[in-house]
């Protein structure tokens, strides 16, 4: 890979003295979901990890990360984050609130810093995929340092 520029997340990441790698893919406009990452840059879709933006009733804005192949329980979310209701922002909304655009969100560096939850199975990870928040480029590093990097809460995110 030609060197690229650094991303807000990796000068993050670099800040924190966390060690990382960066692995870049093609993309395309209409395969932005981070299953195609994932298999761009032969990674299991467990570990790689996809960055949501949700607005709850009495919290306001917070960020999610869940495996690739996984779909957010909705309802486990807000009782974790102190709302009632949860739902996923609209994307016209996404850059003017995390400073990213999809396919290219991660959740190091945003914006505004927003409370952050990762499904628990990232704890476990040795090697995980994260947006660097461009798209086409991803974050290789340990779960347990992006759960430390963003001061996440793990707990269960997932649809059973």
């Amino acid at each position: 890979m030609a060197k690229s520029k650094k991303t807000n997340a990796m000068r993050e990441l670099d800040k924190l003295s966390v060690t990382y790698d960066i692995t870049s893919y093609e993309w395309h406009p209409e395969q932005l979901d981070a299953t195609h990452a994932s298999e761009s840059i032969g990674m299991e879709a467990d570990a790689v990890f996809k960055t949501l933006v949700l607005i709850g009733d009495k919290t306001g804005h917070l960020v999610a990360c869940i495996p690739a192949n996984e779909h957010i329980d909705l309802k486990q979310l807000a009782r974790i984050s102190g709302n009632k209701r949860v739902d996923m922002i609209e994307v016209k909304t996404l850059l003017p609130i995390t400073g990213y655009i999809r396919g290219g969100c991660s959740p190091l560096a945003m914006k505004k810093s927003l409370p952050t939850f990762m499904h628990q199975s990232i704890l476990e990870k040795e090697k995980i995929a994260v947006s660097a928040g461009k798209r086409g480029l991803q974050i290789i590093l340990s779960g347990p340092d992006l759960v430390h990097a963003t001061a996440a809460t793990t707990a269960s995110l997932i649809m059973n």
